[in-house]
């Protein structure tokens, strides 16, 4: 009885009571640098049974958090100290909110009572994270952090997933309840279960029955159809639909860079190859989990019919009202395309492979592959972007399933990989992504390597990319992730120093170009220098050899491919490439 006594008067302060919170709303882990006021609160996480991965930085460790949310269909949870962790964690809220995915900020703050003296770190915290966050909350003592927690998390996944703030000030950090009290502060709490995982019927997830009888219609009537699927797609899970509906309608499909792999990018309705034509010709578009942005052109023509039709289907009303298509389907991906393939299994239509729609993206996508495998075909040393992209290509698909992870980033080397190296299985592709982000490769590869243990992941990124985040792979090795990162080494952003003699003038003519790098730098020894392995590769032996190594072990590496600094180019935006 005494026991049972102490435990119910016992103390518990700010740091155990937030930790609970979270981990009684299902996260399961947490990314982030500690510091004053929250190392406590991360050590409190650990021992909640949240998995804590500490960075070197906070920008890299919001873009693990940002992945994280995407990968995990929960939103991932990134912590900073106050102040200037808090303004660093903001690349990774932005980069969330942009890509709409689910995340949380959470950042120490100072001493309420100290606010406006100069407090140490002091900042409106609330103020600054509002253009990136649906939802931004401050406990103000200890018995609203589980309300505050609870809101977050809720908002972030609720209709179009995004980032949201919890802004926990030192002092109510510090702050105590008795248990008894923090039981029932935490009793409504419960975890988050992503719309896929639910079981049951998801009424509140479909549209409506004579928006679904339109666009089969639309889709039935339509001469030259075209389904275009995003990551929002392969964020509800909709892959297993949208095969279905592909298979049974033969309508020619495009992914959208990060969405490749919903559907094997060597599928043969796959139409990625044949994108200018798909896109231009097309009468009626189903845009599935993808917004008609700068990546498909808008919407609008010379790249698209003037005439074409689309059919948007998105779990966001404000975004289908914003670009005025033919039909909006307002809903979950994964839920509407099921209800659409059951419409039309009751009206079953098919193109076939003879069709002439069919046929003739068909061609086309064969006759670009094979110019592009002419170009492959040829071994170029020093190296140029294709040689090695090719044989990465092919050492990823002798992995077989489960299909690595990909993490792409860079000028050069993302566009060109994009047309490259092919996706088999969905969500295994992360990218630059809608904001075109620049440094977010190490943090989603440790998001990648921490929320799919069983998978390989493999970075192929630009020097320059790794230059954002390339210290994290000491956290790789610390962790023992199965990070295999090769970076091709040209020497600068686009290569070297590339410019004209008359560009060359003026009192600082001397320096390096803006473009230019350390030409030769050793990137493999970085690694090498925390106790991971490292690989210096020129020519296609060295790094086949590499790479059947690195994959085997599945252990922190780094190959460092030279390339030839005059090899690449200044690169255009990627959704205006073909």
């Amino acid at each position: 009885m005494a026991e049972e006594t102490m435990e119910k008067t016992k103390k518990v302060d700010g740091n155990l009571l937030a930790a609970r919170a979270f981990a009684k709303m299902g996260v399961e882990t947490m990314y982030g640098v500690v510091g004053i006021p929250v190392t406590s609160f991360a050590s409190s996480c650990v021992k909640v049974g949240v998995r804590f991965i500490a960075f070197h930085n906070e920008q890299s460790a919001g873009y693990a958090a940002s992945a994280s949310g995407y990968l995990t269909g929960k939103p991932g949870v990134l912590l900073t100290v106050s102040g200037p962790g808090c303004v660093h964690g903001l690349a990774g809220l932005s980069n969330a909110q942009i890509n709409t995915w689910p995340m949380i900020l959470v950042s120490g703050s100072s001493v309420q009572a100290d606010i406006g003296k100069g407090d140490f770190q002091e900042l409106d915290q609330l103020e600054i994270v509002k253009p990136f966050a649906k939802y931004a909350g401050k406990a103000h003592n200890i018995k609203e952090i589980p309300k505050v927690v609870a809101q977050a998390v809720t908002v972030s996944v609720s209709g179009r997933p995004g980032g949201t703030y919890v802004d926990l000030p030192a002092d109510v950090l510090h702050e105590e309840v008795t248990e008894d009290e923090a039981v029932e502060l935490l009793a409504d709490l419960k975890p988050y279960v992503p719309a896929w995982a639910q079981e049951g019927p998801r009424k509140e997830f479909a549209a409506g029955d004579s928006e679904i009888s339109e666009a089969a219609s639309l889709l039935r009537n339509a001469k030259r159809p075209l389904i275009v699927f995003g990551k929002g797609a392969a964020f509800s899970r909709a892959e297993g639909a949208l095969k279905n509906l592909v298979e049974s309608t033969g309508i020619p499909f495009l992914a959208t860079p990060m969405a490749k792999g919903i559907l094997p990018d060597a599928h043969p309705l796959s139409a990625s190859a044949a994108r200018s034509l798909a896109i231009g010709e097309a009468d009626v578009a189903l845009v599935v989990g993808a917004r008609l942005n700068w990546l498909l052109h808008f919407g609008e023509a010379p790249r698209w019919s003037k005439d074409v039709k689309f059919i948007l289907v998105d779990v966001s009303k404000e975004e289908i009202e914003f670009r005025k298509p033919t039909l909006g389907l307002v809903g979950d991906a994964d839920v509407v395309i099921k209800q659409l393939n059951k419409e039309i299994k009751d009206q079953p239509f098919a193109l076939g492979e003879k069709h002439e729609w069919v046929q003739k993206i068909k061609s086309k996508a064969q006759s670009n592959v094979q110019r592009m495998a002419g170009s492959l075909n040829k071994v170029v040393v020093p190296f140029n972007f294709l040689t090695p992209m090719k044989i990465i290509r092919d050492a990823i698909l002798s992995v077989g399933s489960p299909a690595p992870i990909l993490v792409s980033e860079g000028a050069n080397t993302m566009d060109v990989g994009r047309s490259v190296l092919e996706q088999t299985e969905p969500r295994t592709r992360l990218d630059a992504g809608t904001w075109g982000t620049m440094g977010v490769g190490l943090g989603y590869c440790i998001a990648a390597a921490v929320t799919n243990p069983e998978k390989l992941v493999v970075a192929v990124e630009g020097d320059s990319g790794f230059g954002f985040s390339g210290l994290e792979v000491e956290t790789l090795v610390r962790y023992k992730l199965p990070v295999v990162v090769i970076i091709f080494n040209n020497g600068g952003v686009y290569g070297g120093d590339r410019r004209p003699a008359e560009d060359i003038v003026g009192p600082h003519k001397d320096d390096p170009a803006p473009t230019s790098f350390v030409p030769g730098a050793r990137y493999d020894l970085v690694m090498e220098a925390f106790g991971g392995k490292g690989y210096l590769v020129e020519n296609p032996e060295e790094l086949q050899s590499a790479l059947k190594e690195s994959f085997a072990a599945r252990k922190p590496a780094v190959i460092n491919v030279t390339i030839d600094p005059y090899a690449g180019s200044e690169s255009g935006r990627m959704g205006h490439r073909n």
